[in-house]
């Protein structure tokens, strides 16, 4: 009985060797092609998870509870590279100088779903979701093509990174404030809930910017072994913590890496980058991978025309935030082009209206919304800067190391 057992399990396991090998590989061979084409390897992945989950050419049956796991850790690494490339003093600045931009975002990026939603008849709730999910970008989408492009040193790229982190601090915000507000709570357990998830972000964001320094010297002595598994190790736990006090783990992730600095900076991004890549890539996949294509039919002209209006306010948001840096034409391009990609965040608030009457609805188009504008901001960030603007609009717009 037990080898039975025993036998049976084995052979289980196999085949969940062989689907994720295979999957790997794909991911793998995708990677190349993007390569060869000299663009991120994003939208495909996206499109593979198409084909691959519910509804689609080929239905793999493999663990979606690990999947998913893989799949979140792969938007925590993502964050927490982000925080590695941005420094405290970057961070403090922009925090200062960025609430006019912020709110900018804000009105041109959110108006757009709760008109949508309101003109589909939804009610003002579910409205008030679809604009949670046209403001904010995908940091993991961002994240990935700014590296992936190698513009992480671009002089766009500050402003870039400091509305994502205006956006995923105002979701520690919001997301606790919609939740309440769905699930019929009191006056008093709202405000409860926004003042936790508010205590939370600000504890961690000022260990992150006083005790920074000690959190690097307590992980760089040791192997670079040592240094990985400890790195990884604290990412995961402030992320967990953050998320158990219903605040985004992606925050608590990205003050991690923020945190990091010196030498510990230097050998955790060589360190970190390949398990990155890999649990990324598994993450990109596995969002469109639970997406029903026959799904997505009803709801494909509302997606793509919310696509196409907040594509040209968050362009717009870009633009200016650029500007604001100092960056013109060219730069300007890139930023808001690059910003155009929505993702997990846009998921998440989708998931929180499941249960309201107009839930079902929410959840395509959002699914199709995102699809749609993930697919469409690599290429869009790849060959923004190749359109011709008037000359007076390219000064100081070539790429510039930020110092």
């Amino acid at each position: 009985m037990t080898l039975a057992l025993f036998a049976a399990g084995s052979t289980e396991t196999a085949l969940a060797f062989i689907e994720i090998g295979a999957v790997v590989l794909g991911l793998a061979v995708l990677a190349r092609v993007a390569g060869r084409l000299g663009i991120t390897a994003v939208p495909l992945y996206l499109l593979a998870g198409l084909m691959l989950g519910e509804g689609g050419l080929v239905q793999l049956d493999v663990t979606e509870d690990f999947i998913s796991i893989i799949a979140e850790i792969g938007v925590l690494l993502l964050l927490f590279t982000l925080g590695l490339e941005y420094s405290d003093v970057e961070l403090r600045n922009g925090l200062r100088t960025g609430t006019l931009v912020g709110v900018i975002d804000m009105l041109l990026n959110a108006l757009p779903g709760v008109a949508a939603g309101l003109l589909l008849g939804w009610s003002p709730l579910a409205a008030v979701l679809l604009g949670g999910a046209t403001w904010i970008s995908s940091s993991g989408v961002v994240s990935k093509i700014l590296s992936d492009l190698q513009r992480l040193g671009f002089r766009e790229t500050p402003a870039i990174l400091n509305l994502l982190v205006i956006e995923d601090l105002a979701m520690a915000i919001y997301l606790p404030v919609i939740a309440a507000v769905i699930v019929g709570g009191t006056l008093v357990a709202t405000l409860t809930s926004v003042a936790i998830a508010l205590t939370v972000v600000v504890v961690i964001l000022l260990v992150a910017l006083l005790w920074g320094r000690r959190l690097s010297d307590a992980l760089i002595g040791g192997s670079d072994e040592a240094l990985l598994l400890g790195v990884f190790g604290v990412t995961l736990l402030v992320a967990g913590i953050a998320q158990r006090l219903e605040v985004s783990g992606a925050i608590g992730a990205f003050l991690v890496g923020l945190a990091l600095s010196g030498q510990a900076e230097v050998r955790a991004m060589n360190l970190i980058s390949p398990l990155r890549d890999l649990f990324a890539a598994i993450f990109f996949l596995f969002f469109s991978f639970q997406v029903d294509p026959s799904k997505l039919l009803d709801s494909l002209l509302p997606a793509i025309a919310l696509a196409v209006v907040t594509s040209i306010t968050k362009f717009a948001t870009g633009w200016y935030a650029a500007k604001r840096v100092g960056a013109a034409g060219k730069g300007r391009m890139r930023a808001g082009a690059t910003l155009i990609a929505r993702g997990e965040f846009s998921i998440v608030i989708a998931a929180l209206g499941a249960s309201l009457a107009d839930g079902p609805e929410l959840g395509a188009l959002v699914a199709g919304y995102v699809l749609i504008t993930a697919i469409a901001a690599p290429f869009a960030a790849k060959y923004a800067d190749r359109i011709n603007l008037p000359a007076r609009m390219w000064k100081r717009s070539e790429p510039s190391p930020v110092t």
